[in-house]
């Protein structure tokens, strides 16, 4: 210290003050610290808040947010407002705990934020608020606005975000327009919550950047400009704001009114599902699933919808189920697809429900408690949920955590099927076998018709069958070829096999056994086992072609290792092969 500093640290409390507020102006923080020091032990209440901002700004000392509380209340217990503030603020955080009996060697550790403590914070904010200022009464709005439900006086927070709105404070300008969004009702109010969140946003506060952004995209408020929205989108996206980042990363991911950058926006949203967005790890665990030119990597997919499920996002909950149903990036586990879809499931999710359903009715998913489900879907199905019935319906038929009851099971798939596809499949499959209600082929045709409509591969090829043997209704073989044709185009072996059959001839078609045993092929090449016997007696025969005893053998094996008899018989007809 110059002899200047030491001469003035003998000297008044108040001098060394002045002293080491000038040596702080001029960037001198080290020099200005044993001086502030000296006068905050005087109890100087300025100079208390001083050596506080230089514990927590780490400016000519270590850093330590438990030193720099426990000089902020030394001088807000003095009446000093700017301490107040700030202590206030630090509390709403979390960041103000320990500031009593902390230990020496933890003065200057690396300190994680606790739980905020809004009861302090309510008392330093109100005092400063009421003494006059803005921050704190943007500090003391919030207070009112998100603090324990005993504590809450919205309109209050309302008024003390107008003061301090009007006092220019950025912050009270942000709170004051969220206060205000809801409680406007016209143009005028609309302009006015645009008014302030722009003050906000002019300030730098991410979160104003952000939420203009929304305005401005929307046209809300003032004149919509997707250009300019994006530009917003952008600025708050470089200051952390993870929405922003999102919603930037999405723009450059769509080229939406700017040019587009996959690898640019899918940047951004990785930096926003790191900074814990769950949507946009969802989109990044959906990127890698659908990784265009590139294989899908269901393993970086897993990692990403995983951290979007432990966020709670019901869409990332029933994907991490499904990749745990099917092995894909994870080791197959019902238990853990039984605990993903069951999240999914009791946010409301429907596809959710009915895998958690098809998992406990084919024995998997352990750690279900059989009767534990039955009873959550009965009773979201007495409530009206089609698809809790359709589930209790199922559980019924199978007698899983209830007893069986073939009587009530129709009853509830018969409620289901009011909206669900499936149910009005299984319905329609009931009325055709007389299972636990009336056979009504007729009925059985017309529910089975509407969950083909609605695109159920099953209903198709049931329906198909229906009209190609004129069960229920009409026969109409050209129907019936059409609904095969729709449902071989997804993949469905049974349809497959259909048209094969179709085009053996003797259903109202010309015979074509070229086109049979190409769709005996497909099909049997999925592991449908009659078709593998079907098209082992093709190249048996050489129906469509040149014999081919030797890949008929293959065929009639593999139809066999299946079960079925004929394929053994058939198998033992074929002439010994030729001895090499």
């Amino acid at each position: 210290m110059l002899l200047l500093d030491r001469l003035i640290g003998l000297a008044s409390p108040e001098a060394a003050l002045r002293r080491a507020v000038r040596l702080s102006d001029r960037g001198k923080v080290a020099e200005a610290f044993p001086l502030l020091t000296r006068s905050a032990k005087a109890g100087i209440a300025d100079a208390e808040y001083r050596v506080a901002c230089c514990y927590l700004e780490g400016a000519g000392v270590p850093a330590s947010r438990i030193e720099g509380a426990r000089w902020l209340q030394r001088a807000a217990g003095q009446g000093h407002v700017e301490a107040q503030t700030l202590l206030g603020g630090l509390c709403v955080h979390g960041l103000a705990g320990g500031m009593n009996g902390a230990r020496p060697e933890r003065l200057f550790a690396e300190e994680e934020p606790g739980e905020p403590d809004f009861a302090a914070a309510l008392k330093w904010a109100r005092q400063a608020a009421e003494a006059g200022s803005a921050k704190a009464q943007a500090v003391l709005a919030y207070v009112l606005t998100c603090g324990p439900e005993e504590m809450r006086d919205l309109e209050a927070a309302h008024r003390w975000y107008q003061r301090s709105a009007a006092a220019g404070c950025p912050e009270g300008c942000l709170g004051y327009s969220l206060s205000l969004a809801p409680r406007t009702q016209d143009e005028a109010g609309r302009h006015e919550v645009a008014k302030h969140l722009r003050r906000a946003a002019e300030a730098e506060l991410p979160t104003a950047i952000y939420l203009l952004a929304v305005l401005t995209e929307q046209g809300v408020g003032v004149a919509r400009d997707p250009v300019v929205a994006a530009e917003l989108y952008r600025h708050a996206a470089e200051h952390g704001q993870r929405s922003a980042q999102l919603r930037w990363g999405l723009a450059l991911m769509e080229g939406r009114a700017v040019e587009q950058d996959l690898v640019l926006g899918e940047s951004w949203l990785r930096r926003a599902a790191l900074a814990g967005d769950p949507d946009a790890a969802v989109l990044v665990g959906d990127l890698y699933v659908k990784n265009g030119r590139l294989p899908p990597n269901y393993t970086e997919a897993a990692g990403w919808y995983r951290r979007a499920a432990e966020a709670g996002h019901t869409a990332a909950a029933r994907a991490l189920g499904s990749l745990y149903l099917t092995g894909a990036g994870v080791a197959a586990d019902p238990d853990e697809a039984a605990r993903w879809l069951r999240v999914s499931g009791e946010a409301g999710d429907r596809d959710s429900q009915v895998d958690l359903a098809n998992l406990v009715l084919d024995g998997a998913g352990s750690s279900e408690d059989p009767a534990k489900v039955a009873h959550w879907f009965e009773q979201a199905a007495a409530s009206g949920d089609l698809v809790a019935a359709f589930n209790l319906g199922l559980c019924l038929d199978k007698g899983i955590g209830v007893e069986p009851d073939a009587q009530q099971a129709a009853h509830w798939l018969r409620r289901a099927a009011e909206g669900v596809p499936e149910a009005q499949y299984m319905y329609g499959r009931r009325l055709a076998d007389g299972h636990g209600i009336a056979a009504d082929p007729e009925a059985a045709r017309a529910w089975i018709a509407r969950a083909a409509a609605a695109g159920l591969r099953e209903a198709q090829v049931a329906l198909a069958e229906m009209i190609a043997n004129g069960r229920g209704g009409p026969r109409d073989t050209t129907a019936a070829l059409e609904l095969f044709e729709t449902a071989a185009a997804a993949g469905h072996s049974g349809a497959m096999f259909a048209l094969g059959a179709l085009q053996a001839g003797g259903h109202d078609l010309a015979e074509d056994r070229a086109a049979a045993q190409r769709w005996f092929r497909a099909a049997a090449e999925l592991g449908h086992g009659q078709a593998q016997l079907m098209l082992g007696r093709y190249l048996a025969e050489g129906a469509a072609g040149d014999p081919d005893p030797s890949e008929a053998r293959l065929w009639f094996e593999q139809a066999a290792a299946q079960g079925i008899e004929e394929g053994q018989s058939d198998l033992a007809a074929l002439p010994a092969p030729a001895l090499q």
